[in-house]
């Protein structure tokens, strides 16, 4: 599972910033595909095949409170064993138990997995706290413990995983006074964001939603559960604004470069209930260190709102026009990795969202592993192709909080399919 599969939720830089991508990142919040056909039916190519106990958890599996069950697949004699603020280096391979289908594997990929216990699904965190290093177990992750509702494999997965090694990370920062809610001299909104200045910095320059941020923050939830800290890893977050959720978008404007705040983020404001994000009500505390003007946005083509008559279409919906033939022959499959530059704007409006070309950066990322709109269209180009691309919503984001809405149109280069 790639990290955007597995990231789906907590921490600010992995989840919150749903769009200021890397050279090595996949467009905002990737998506699962299918991967392509076997002759063996219900196993794609190159997949390990599901273990027999695939459909449910056997008698002498473990079981939490949770209803989280686990088998020890392989001991190990080591007493290290991950907390929460930690991070993990894992081999895993995961199915769904409906049909014992592999949709993800870093087995297969040969390379693992590195990431911080907060930012993966309830299961993740949960059973992974339970492992030595060395050891190997076998998870039965129920539904709600996983993507419910959210965008990644449904009901209930199974996961061999191998915990590699810990790396140990700073003890949490214990959380303000007020957590529990905002005080009676904090600031309110008319969208119900609540606020405190904690201190001023002086600055007299205030962000748009469009330009990029550099902050330093905390965040808890409302039982004092710290989830997530640039403080704590020593590194200020660069985030475009209007890239994260409607609460930091909104609430950001309202400092100053050098300001201090608290912010009270009502759920609606921030995740909405989204699977595998921190829930409820979200304090914040934040500090603006600087402000970076966006750059004037790519325009939109001008058949944006609809594909026009020319364009081709999928049976799943999705609608493409060949911009500039390319030159290659091969197409890329599910599995590859690809290169490309792209631009995306809302159909209904028109609003660029993100852009490679404006950062002057190209995105790679596996197929496979963005939405399912991406999954399909970049394997209809060749190498030195640009495509047009009207993705409906059902191929794009769903309407998950902090995700672009609607039909999304996207033109794409295919730079180069990696291998």
């Amino acid at each position: 599972m790639q990290i955007r599969l597995l990231l789906v939720g907590a921490a600010l830089s992995l989840a919150v910033v749903t769009g200021c991508q890397k050279k090595d990142q996949a467009p905002p919040d990737a998506g699962v595909a299918a991967t392509p056909p076997d002759s063996k039916p219900g196993i794609e190519a190159g997949d390990i095949p599901a273990p027999p106990d695939v459909k449910a958890p056997p008698a002498d599996a473990q079981k939490t409170a949770s209803g989280l069950a686990s088998k020890v697949i392989k001991t190990s004699t080591s007493a290290d064993r991950p907390e929460i603020q930690d991070t993990v280096s894992v081999h895993y391979t995961g199915w769904t138990a409906s049909d014992g289908k592999m949709f993800d594997s870093s087995v297969r990929r040969g390379h693992p997995m590195t990431f911080g216990l907060r930012g993966v699904i309830k299961g993740w965190t949960e059973g992974l706290q339970l492992m030595a290093v060395g050891e190997k177990r076998r998870f039965w992750i129920p539904e709600e413990l996983a993507y419910k509702g959210g965008g990644g494999p449904q009901g209930m997965l199974v996961f061999d995983i191998e915990l590699i090694s810990v790396q140990r990370g700073p003890k949490p920062i214990p959380p303000p006074a007020d957590v529990a809610a905002p005080p009676a001299d904090a600031l309110k909104t008319a969208s119900g964001l609540a606020y405190k200045m904690l201190k001023s910095g002086g600055g007299k320059k205030h962000p748009a939603a469009e330009d990029t941020v550099k902050v330093h923050y905390t965040g808890w939830t409302t039982d004092g559960n710290m989830f997530d800290s640039s403080v704590t890893r020593g590194q200020p977050l660069e985030f475009p604004l209007n890239r994260v959720i409607k609460g930091w978008t909104e609430g950001m404007q309202l400092l100053a470069e050098g300001d201090q705040a608290r912010l009270w983020i009502p759920q609606d404001l921030a995740y909405g209930g989204r699977p595998g994000a921190p829930a409820g009500m979200l304090v914040f505390d934040v500090e603006l260190l600087g402000i970076k003007e966006a750059p004037k946005p790519i325009p939109a083509p001008a058949d944006v709102k609809a594909a026009p008559a020319g364009a081709k279409k999928t049976k799943t919906g999705l609608a493409y026009k060949v911009l500039t033939k390319g030159k290659g022959k091969e197409h890329p499959t599910a599995q590859n990795m690809v290169e490309v530059h792209y631009t995306g704007w809302q159909a209904k409006d028109g609003k660029m969202f993100d852009s490679s070309v404006l950062r002057g950066q190209t995105a790679v990322f596996q197929l496979n592993q963005v939405i399912p709109g991406w999954t399909e269209g970049v394997q209809l180009m060749v190498e030195g192709e640009k495509t047009r691309f009207w993705i409906p919503e059902e191929l794009a984001y769903k309407g998950m909080p902090g995700a672009p809405q609607g039909m999304l149109v996207f033109d794409v280069e295919l730079v180069k399919i990696k291998k």
